[in-house]
């Protein structure tokens, strides 16, 4: 994979050290907290020195490229930069809760475990805040035999300089494409910025792996997927996101459009959070999408967790 042939080349180990370096003075994400997270200061997402690691399994619930046959090696990272008010991972994304630390080899072990099981990738749910002890984990596992795809799973709230280190590691990016709006972007997760943030982080993810590609057994092996959720009352702008779409990336971007939105977290303080989507809202997106030539959507199944911790 991407990150091996990396480690074996010692870009791996010079791309740690850059990520290290901007956690002395934390700009990593689009927070720019500057604190020290070397010296263990935290800032916005409450992580210091090491990541924290709310579990970890094989999941069966992603999309079908990304399950296979053994399951996506799923790792839920502890804590968000981003935070959404009406997140269905409150529990886990809440900044002010705290969850068992894990150093760069017990990580690594995790990663190892994952593949051990099974898994067809190793999936880094929210990652953002934690690239740095993610690229030290990788260049223990990788010297260890990891060898499967690595999948960033991301909100897109990403710096582009954050990006452009893992240009070359990351095999798959799993991108949401939340809030086209600023005023929702400000009112659900503190980040007016959110809708240039995405716009830019996910072209250059495609710019890194571009379009999706599969091997002959229907495995995602490289390339971007995208995910919109629908919310209700259009809060997150879906048409003006299957424009932006259509007009920047290929028609062949594969896109998840999600009808999964349940009010969840904080969502009971928002009265427009509290509805469903309903389904004729779901079709008419998906024929749009097809009417702007993006033909290329997921067809979503439910599925299962193996808890492994």
């Amino acid at each position: 994979m991407s990150y091996h042939k990396a480690h074996e080349q010692d870009l791996l180990r010079k791309r740690t050290e850059q990520a290290r370096n901007i956690a002395r003075d934390c700009s990593l994400c689009p927070r720019k907290c500057r604190v020290n997270r070397i010296e263990n200061e935290t800032g916005f997402c409450n992580t210091g020195r090491l990541a924290q690691v709310a579990s970890y399994n094989l999941h069966f619930g992603e999309e079908t490229p990304l399950v296979g046959q053994g399951g996506s090696g799923t790792v839920f990272f502890a804590h968000c930069n981003l935070c959404c008010v009406f997140c269905q991972n409150y529990d886990i994304s809440h900044n002010l809760t705290r969850h068992q630390e894990f150093s760069p080899d017990q990580l690594a072990e995790i990663f190892l475990e994952l593949q051990s099981a099974g898994a067809e990738n190793i999936n880094l749910v929210t990652p953002s805040h934690v690239v740095f002890q993610i690229l030290e984990s990788l260049s223990v596992a990788a010297g260890k035999g990891l060898n499967i795809p690595l999948v960033y799973n991301t909100s897109s709230y990403d710096e582009l300089d954050t990006l452009r280190i893992l240009d070359g590691i990351v095999d798959i990016y799993l991108a949401d494409s939340k809030f086209f709006g600023t005023d929702e972007a400000a009112k659900y997760a503190q980040a007016p910025d959110y809708p240039d943030k995405a716009r830019k982080a996910i072209l250059e993810m495609h710019r890194q792996v571009g379009s999706l590609m599969i091997d002959e057994q229907g495995r995602a092996k490289k390339g971007l997927m995208i995910r919109h959720l629908v919310m209700p009352g259009n809060l997150a702008g879906s048409e003006d996101w299957l424009d932006f779409f259509a007009a920047e990336l290929p028609g062949d971007t594969y896109i998840n459009i999600m009808d999964q939105y349940r009010p969840a977290g904080d969502a009971f303080r928002y009265p427009e959070l509290k509805a469903n989507v309903p389904g004729s809202v779901i079709i008419d997106l998906k024929k749009k999408a097809r009417s702007l030539g993006l033909k290329r959507l997921d067809e979503r199944s439910s599925g299962i967790f193996r808890q492994m911790f």
